[in-house]
């Protein structure tokens, strides 16, 4: 992660689109952990363990999840890198 703070704009590239969330003391905020572009410097993050080997294996998340713990600012992504090369992936010329 990058700390930026201070004045000024501050430009960063996301894919899909960015949602922003504003947590109130103590609300938990549960995302994938590629979905995560930002938070103030007064949330708390917490990396989990998906509960249940069904979640872990059949679910399609992977096996962690990021807790944003408020208050504070939160902006996530709908389109992680790794699902627009999945998506992007099809229109890609195969080398047979």
């Amino acid at each position: 992660m990058n700390r930026y703070f201070g004045s000024g704009l501050l430009f960063i590239e996301i894919d899909g689109t960015a949602i922003e969330y504003d947590l109130e003391p103590g609300e938990e905020m549960v995302v994938n952990t590629g979905n995560l572009v930002a938070m103030s410097s007064s949330c708390h993050i917490d990396v989990v363990s998906v509960k249940g080997i069904k979640n872990k294996f059949l679910g399609g998340e992977g096996f962690f999840n990021t807790v944003v713990k408020g208050p504070g600012h939160v902006i996530v992504q709908t389109m992680p890198i790794s699902t627009l090369a999945e998506s992007l992936s099809g229109f890609m010329p195969q080398n047979d």
